[in-house]
């Protein structure tokens, strides 16, 4: 079970760790919405729990609760320019489909 990120994922979370001055690292997880059934977390972290899995990525902590690990294995997690538009991306292998606007998945 992993979940790992690209080099532009990276530099853009530890820039942001950087600028704020401390976090434990990015955590990620899934929660109910939108109109395929589930949509991605993605927040700072200050600290986790012991039971949380913690993946790291050239030094980068991502941190996943059990629940949603099992939604996100094997998810690589990039951030990508496009036009005016930046943002985290999420390849998911277990995503089945997606909504139109990409805000949520189903599995």
């Amino acid at each position: 079970m992993a979940i790992t990120m690209t080099e532009a994922a990276v530099n853009h979370v530890a820039k942001f760790l950087e600028n704020r001055g401390k976090g434990a690292g990015i955590r990620v997880a899934v929660r109910t919405t939108g109109c395929s059934g589930m949509g991605y977390v993605l927040e700072f972290a200050d600290e986790y729990d012991p039971e949380d899995q913690v993946f790291e990525t050239q030094g980068i902590k991502v941190i996943v609760d059990p629940k949603s690990l099992v939604y996100l294995d094997g998810t690589e997690l990039d951030f990508v320019k496009e036009g005016l538009n930046e943002g985290f991306k999420f390849n998911n292998p277990n995503a089945r489909s997606e909504c139109g606007c990409g805000e949520s998945f189903s599995v």
